[in-house]
């Protein structure tokens, strides 16, 4: 994984001095909250309902046993013993005092950590597959790519004030596993008939109030030319987004509104302009970085048979673990979504105990999922026993992966001041009711997201079955969809009618689940079954 420089670790040394600064003149008063506000958000820092909210960059998802146990410390020491793992494969607070706020970020600079670019009108964190260099089916390793990017986006003065906030996401394979194509842009590296690598530029994705899809503007960008193609679709929408109305200022907006095809024309007129100018880093840079990124020395002897005798831990192995592109290892999940429990929220007893496995099991190395999961990326097949041991032990050995239990939800209106809704006790109550009815096996993959607001950070949009808490007349209301997938099936999610109370959301999803048992063909997921049969009889079924 990438390791600081004396350039990074000096940049994030001053930036926390900075802040240090900043959050003592608010303390004293000689900076309004008007005045503060978007100084704070460039470092992570949000006012919630009850209060401050740190959002931690976790770059690409990647960290290590030190990191991990550095944000367990934090969670100890300034928050409530927990934190809260992201849909941006980020970390969050959320129950720091200002007082506390410059201490948590040398913190997190002790270990190579920031939360810089976290919130803000800017580019944030650079997400990509979580399996990204240990992935079966990738062409290349997408993370030196994404990191990469992240060094150019950080602190670029052009795109330090965006229109709206902007989001990146790297893959290297067919299979999308990042939510690609529901980015401002997305970035598939890809292969050409002559063997040659190069990216494929997917720009404005979306999803909040007015989902899109991004649709490709150039299937194939030199990987020598990338931050150049990068740097000429940021000022193209830098020049032209919509500042006066935010509820137009994302990209996707604009890429509407002019048209793809216009869109990418002055996208290439610009870029033929930036290839002059010389923008692009020397590739010596992009090969410093690949250095990074080098496979671990992994056991050529490793075995490859598992012993399945215990059907517990059978049944962990046959959901929670992904083929490895090694012989004789694959990926791990640690789900994080324990029955009635929190989606994405992790103990700092359990962060310490993730980060000693990841350093006995997997070269020392964590993934945060965008699913709100943890990747151990490399485990040999012969240590799987001894790590779901110790993983039921701590209460982190659900086999939930990819079912109606593995809930995406954003923390809703239970922390979020811009929420209408709660989301967390609906996560609660589904993944009880699928566990008391032994439903979730059976089911098979079934991709269910939950948002509190329109922002949708429980991509609900996105959800195979879909839930959306708004207000209504002051009271929660949740609206059903279904349809939708961040894959590389991508499609949006469509409501199916009247919403429902707390109590009738629950039953809901399980009407649309019996339905779907009914109607399937073989092999055939939730989402293959709704497309081949349609909307009607799910409505049929919920409303009459």
């Amino acid at each position: 994984m990438y390791a600081y420089d004396q350039y990074d670790q000096a940049m994030v040394d001053a930036r926390v001095e900075e802040f240090r600064d900043q959050a003592r003149r608010r303390l004293e008063g000689k900076l309004t909250e008007d005045q503060f506000k978007p100084l704070r958000l460039m470092n992570g820092l949000y006012l919630q309902l009850h209060a401050y909210m740190l959002r931690v960059a976790i770059p690409y998802g990647t960290l290590d046993s030190r990191q991990m146990h550095a944000l367990a410390d934090i969670a100890d020491k300034y928050d409530r013993g927990y934190g809260h793992f992201t849909t941006r494969q980020n970390i969050q607070y959320n129950w720091i005092k200002l007082e506390d706020a410059a201490d948590i970020l040398a913190d997190l600079a002790k270990v190579e950590m920031h939360a810089i670019q976290t919130s803000g009108n800017c580019i944030r964190n650079i997400s990509s597959d979580h399996f990204a260099g240990a992935a079966a089916d990738e062409i290349v390793d997408p993370r030196p790519y994404a990191e990469l990017l992240r060094q150019w986006s950080s602190f670029h003065p052009e795109f330090s004030y965006l229109p709206r906030k902007f989001k990146i996401a790297v893959i290297a394979s067919e299979t999308d596993r990042a939510a690609m194509r529901l980015h401002d842009i997305g970035i598939n590296i890809v292969k050409n008939d002559a063997g040659e690598l190069g990216a494929a530029f997917y720009v404005g994705g979306g999803m909040g109030r007015t989902p899109m899809i991004a649709p490709c503007i150039n299937p194939f960008v030199p990987l020598d030319q990338l931050v150049t193609y990068a740097e000429a679709c940021l000022r193209v929408y830098n020049r032209y987004g919509r500042r006066d109305n935010k509820y137009k200022a994302r990209i996707k907006i604009l890429v509407h509104e002019l048209g793809a095809e216009e869109y990418t024309r002055q996208v290439e007129q610009e870029f033929e302009h930036l290839l002059d100018q010389g923008v692009e880093p020397p590739l010596a840079e992009l090969d410093r970085i690949r250095t990074f990124f080098d496979d671990p020395l992994f056991d050529t002897r490793a075995a490859y048979e598992i012993d399945r005798s215990d059907p517990d831990f059978a049944l962990w192995v046959d959901r929670n673990t992904v083929p490895h592109k090694a012989d004789g290892y694959v990926s791990a999940v640690i789900s994080l979504k324990p029955v009635g429990g929190i989606p994405g929220d992790a103990t700092a007893e359990q962060m310490r105990l993730m980060a000693d496995l990841a350093k006995d099991y997997s070269f020392d190395e964590l993934r945060v999922m965008h699913t709100q999961n943890i990747v151990l990326p490399h485990v040999r097949k012969a240590d799987l026993h001894a790590l779901w041991t110790a993983l039921e032990e701590a209460g982190l050995g659900s086999p939930n992966l990819d079912t109606v239990e593995d809930i995406i939800a954003c923390p809703g209106l239970d922390y979020c001041s811009l929420a209408n809704a709660r989301s967390i006790p609906i996560a609660q109550r589904i993944s009880e009711r699928f566990a008391k009815t032994g439903k979730t096996g059976t089911l098979g993959q079934l991709k269910l997201k939950i948002s509190g607001c329109i922002n949708a950070c429980g991509h609900h949009h996105a959800g195979h079955i879909g839930i959306l808490g708004v207000d209504r007349k002051g009271v929660e209301n949740y609206q059903l969809l279904l349809g939708g997938s961040e894959a590389e099936d991508v499609s949006l999610a469509k409501i199916t009618g009247p919403g429902f109370d707390e109590h009738g959301i629950v039953d809901a999803v399980e009407t649309v689940t019996t339905v779907y048992e009914n109607e399937r063909q073989d092999g055939e997921r939730f989402v293959d079954t709704y497309r081949r049969i349609g909307m009607n009889p799910f409505k049929e079924a919920l409303y009459g």
